[in-house]
């Protein structure tokens, strides 16, 4: 299993940025996705889920109405894009699945929010 995050970057506050992550090694289409990240001197939190058809979705409160899940399965990829992003926002994003009992995680990619 291999997931490679990408499309980290600065933005400033109020802004935008899609991050994209590449599942390799494993039936993707057969798999719920998820989004954690990690603020710095915080452990990591769930930010939002898809399940394998793209069917259904959740976020955590802190993202609600600003953050989308969304996924290709043809091109074994799941998104983030994020919206009206605020400095708390700031953190390393990591791609994850979970695939017969074991978590299996990107090797994540920085956010950061700032003017």
């Amino acid at each position: 299993v291999q997931l490679v995050e990408s499309g980290g970057g600065l933005v400033q506050p109020g802004g935008s940025l899609r991050l994209s992550c590449a599942a390799s090694g494993f039936a993707f289409s057969y798999y719920g996705m998820n989004w954690y990240r990690q603020r710095p001197g915080k452990e990591r939190e769930l930010v939002a889920a898809i399940t394998s058809a793209g069917g259904s979705t959740n976020y955590a409160d802190s993202v609600k109405g600003r953050f989308t899940i969304s996924r290709d399965n043809a091109k074994n990829t799941v998104y983030l894009q994020m919206n009206s992003l605020k400095p708390e926002d700031t953190a390393v994003y990591y791609c994850n699945t979970i695939r017969r009992g074991s978590n299996y995680w990107g090797q994540g990619t920085q956010v950061t929010v700032s003017s």
